[in-house]
């Protein structure tokens, strides 16, 4: 290999040239041959700056010319954006014209009413329809009439300046030092031709100005059409295309839905119209109510909400239609793109702050971003939904905010081995959980104590002539403070083998509970009718369902024609929509879909965000209310009904119907007695021996009966004792 020699002592680099045709091409792993040429150039430093230069030059060049091209491009797609605009402008300007000059709007408005059979709307935009025919026919006629009068007017104030010029003239010539009549008249004529050329510029000006500011208008215009093609729109346009809702943005989302029924109708000419045009709404998304034509249902809108949302540019979850009130007209939110994944915002309560159970408990953030706080006297509430979707934190979340009243009365029972409330305990009047008999035990005897208690405070509300228990009667008379009873994982209460009683306790208490500031909640996970009776879903007000599979279970939980009426749980994703729930009666809308807050817990350390809530809570509790889940007094000793009738008769033979108050009045403490029936002690007195003939359908119990049964009881005893 031959390389040149070095000139000096400047040892430069050798820079590989291209090779010469005439250079054989030699493989990497042979021996380069003695007679193989090699063409370079030595390179001296400032030869090689040089060709540094040359690079960073022609680096330069390509840069310029890249950077060219692409104003070049963002240019032309301006002028083509722009002209574009301006085409839509005119075209919509002349649709509007067309529209105008063919009544088109008001006869869309009698196409739609008689679409929807309305008769009153028919003859209204009919008569309105007359009246703008008659209007136009007015200002047709009068037009000639109009332009006469115009030049009149102004052949008039010709004649009337001319007149005053004149006599001003007059006047000047005749003032003694005032100016020759030439002189005047030769003011006039300069300041004429000062007028002459001010005029004269505004014309050449609006000759220039005129078709600029038509064409800016224009522009204007287009770029407001709503189907703007997206080559046409600049790249905030088209992300606020995909955002902003708008009334056609809902009709062409309708268009494509593939309802039969409502593509046959769109085909017949209907259009939508708007009861509520979209609005926006907390910054969070858009509200809006349109109508629908014969044949079609909000619930066909429902069952193809996935289609809509994705017409709308939006995830399922943000869009949820639901039958509006006025018949025929859907209910329609629409959140922002990206609202579905956003958490709720922290507790409200978790650093200060107290609650109200007659005013308001903060529960969660609403689809609109409103919180949701409902008050929970005289409400009630039922908690449902699949495991491990939030139900729990929803319980948990509404004892806290009920913890943060002074004045309420806590308890809990939870019919499960967990320790979601065990934070909660330092608040709670009565806390038991498990799942052993004896919480089922204490659960029923006091749900028969809370029934009992609403018949004492509707006597007690009565005695001091008061319609409900108000805040300011539970301040005044501890007595009435408020009670909120939890029945966590109720399906284990309700499927027990006391679950019909407990059923029918909790019915007829939230029957008559509502004036007297006693609150019953429920959460379980089935909505089987052993799990949580129909008839409580139906009397609470508070409806909280979580992601369900069924529309049964929707029902079960929200009650019977929720899931055809558009409000689905069903819709929910379990697991990646975990702590949101469809909450009805909380509002007046006919539902919310609820983010609730969170109540942070640690299951590995036990860590409880709660402890800190429940601590201040006890700083602000009333002295007098009852808390720390204290010892109850020991259940009443069994009682032998035989002796008790006895000891209730006497000597005396009373009708069955009557004997049940004498054994209550007797043992008041004692809940059998309280629920006891003529008919249910006949039959138990025959269990025990003693046959209550009818006599005249009085049915006596006579006393001598009673005390032979005793007697027999007794010999038998002591037969069994040898």
């Amino acid at each position: 290999m031959s390389t040149p020699n070095p000139i000096g002592d400047d040892m430069g680099n050798v820079v590989p040239l291209r090779r010469a045709e005439s250079t054989r091409t030699i493989a990497p792993s042979a021996d380069v041959e003695a007679d193989t040429a090699v063409t370079g150039e030595l390179l001296t430093a400032e030869r090689e700056a040089e060709l540094a230069r040359q690079r960073v030059g022609d680096t330069d060049a390509r840069t310029r010319v890249e950077v060219a091209r692409q104003v070049a491009t963002a240019f032309g797609k301006t002028v083509m954006r722009a002209g574009y605009r301006v085409y839509r402008g005119h075209e919509q300007w002349l649709t509007h014209a067309v529209q105008a000059a063919t009544y088109a709007h008001y006869r869309e408005r009698i196409a739609a009413a008689r679409a929807q059979g309305d008769a009153a709307g028919i003859a209204e935009w009919q008569d309105r329809l007359r009246q703008a025919k008659a209007d136009r026919r007015d200002r047709i006629t009068g037009a000639p009439r109009t332009v006469l009068a115009l030049v009149r007017t102004v052949l008039l104030a010709v004649i009337v300046l001319f007149a005053v010029l004149l006599m001003v003239g007059v006047a000047v010539h005749l003032w003694e030092g005032g100016w020759t009549w030439s002189e005047w008249w030769g003011f006039v004529t300069a300041t004429g031709d000062v007028i002459g050329t001010v005029v004269m510029l505004g014309v050449q000006a609006a000759i220039i100005g005129v078709p600029a500011v038509w064409l800016l208008a224009a522009h204007r215009a287009g770029a407001s059409a709503a189907d703007m093609p997206g080559w046409a729109m600049s790249p905030t346009q088209r992300e606020e295309t995909h955002r902003v809702v708008t009334p056609g943005g809902i009709g062409e989302a309708l268009v494509h839905l593939g309802i039969p029924a409502l593509n046959k109708a769109i085909k017949a000419g209907w259009t939508v119209e708007f009861a509520t045009p979209p609005v926006r709404v907390n910054q969070r998304g858009y509200q809006a109510t349109f109508s629908l034509p014969l044949g079609v249902t909000p619930d066909m809108i429902s069952d193809k909400r996935d289609v809509l949302a994705r017409n709308l540019h939006r995830d399922p979850m943000e869009v949820w239609p639901n039958a509006a009130e006025r018949a025929g007209f859907v209910d329609l939110w629409v959140a922002d793109p990206g609202l579905s994944t956003k958490a709720a915002p922290p507790y409200p309560l978790l650093n200060a702050g107290t609650a109200d159970v007659f005013t308001g408990v903060p529960l969660g953030v609403s689809q609109r971003g409103d919180v949701v706080q409902p008050p929970l006297v005289s409400s009630n509430v039922v908690f449902g939904g699949m495991m491990g979707q939030g139900k729990s934190n929803a319980a948990r979340v509404l004892m806290l905010g009920a913890a943060l009243d002074p004045l309420a009365e806590l308890w809990v029972f939870v019919f499960a081995g967990n320790g979601d409330f065990d934070a909660y305990r330092p608040r709670l009047a009565r806390y038991e959980r498990g799942t052993d008999a004896s919480v089922v035990d204490s659960a029923v005897e006091s749900l028969r104590e809370l029934y009992d208690e609403v018949g004492r405070r509707e006597a007690r509300l009565a005695e001091l002539g008061a319609k409900k228990v108000t805040r300011g009667l539970a301040e005044k008379h501890p007595d009435l403070r408020p009670i909120v009873a939890l029945f966590s994982e109720c399906h284990e209460l309700f499927g027990s083998a006391q679950g019909e009683e407990a059923a029918e306790l909790a019915v007829q208490t939230l029957r008559r509970a509502r004036k007297t500031g006693i609150i019953l909640g429920f959460d379980t996970q089935s909505s089987r009718a052993d799990a949580i009776p129909p008839k409580i879903v139906e009397l609470v007000q508070l409806n909280a369902c979580f992601a369900v599979k069924s529309w049964r279970s929707n029902d079960g939980f929200l009650g019977d024609g929720s899931f055809q009426a558009g409000i689905r749980a069903t819709e929910l994703r379990a697991g990646k929509d975990r702590g949101t729930s469809i909450l009805t009666g909380a509002t007046a809308e006919r539902f919310e879909v609820l983010k609730w807050f969170f109540i942070q817990v640690n299951d590995d350390t036990g860590w409880d965000a709660a402890t800190d809530v429940i601590e201040r809570a006890m700083t602000k509790v009333h002295p007098a209310m009852v808390v720390g889940t204290p010892e109850r007094a020991a259940p009443p000793a069994p009682r032998d009904l035989l002796e008790d009738v006895s000891e209730v008769l006497g000597h005396d033979t009373v009708p069955a119907a009557d004997v049940p108050a004498l054994l209550a009045k007797l043992a008041p403490d004692w809940a059998p007695y309280r629920k006891l029936t003529g008919k249910q002690l006949r039959e138990l007195l025959a269990d025990q021996g003693v046959k209550v003939p009818s006599t005249g359908n009085r049915y006596p119990v006579d006393p001598v009966t009673v005390r032979e049964a005793l007697a027999k009881r007794a010999t038998r005893d002591l037969d069994d004792e040898d």
